[in-house]
């Protein structure tokens, strides 16, 4: 089992920044692939951004070249930077782990961000 906690949410205004953060507890390894997600009202659920081992990253269109995504794997942390946030990226950002064997997805209970003047 694996449990998530998300941190870092808030009310920022456009153009703003924020960084979001997810402390990982129970079996993960730096193997397993973590990831953000993020809910908008009315919309499907769609990732944000996903880092694997080695660190590769992939990112929405979205959202590349404003939002960097790591790790710790040392403190089973993974961050989302995210910069020159728009009204759009209003949502819940949800922390996601795959494991790397099972393809089994792990969520955490999100954290909202709103991106409001």
């Amino acid at each position: 089992q694996v449990q998530l906690a998300e941190s870092g949410g808030g009310l920022v205004q456009p153009g703003g920044s924020l960084r979001l953060s997810c402390a990982a507890s129970g079996r993960i390894f730096s193997t397993d692939a973590m990831g953000w997600y993020r809910q908008a009202p009315g919309k499907q659920r769609e990732l944000v951004a996903a880092i694997r081992s080695g660190g590769t990253t992939n990112y929405a269109d979205s959202v590349k070249g404003r939002f960097t995504i790591s790790r710790d794997n040392a403190e089973n942390t993974v961050y989302l930077q995210m910069n020159s946030l728009k009204p759009e990226g209003t949502a819940v950002y949800y922390c996601n782990v795959q494991k790397v064997l099972t393809r089994t997805n792990y969520w955490g209970r999100g954290t909202l961000v709103t991106v409001a003047s």
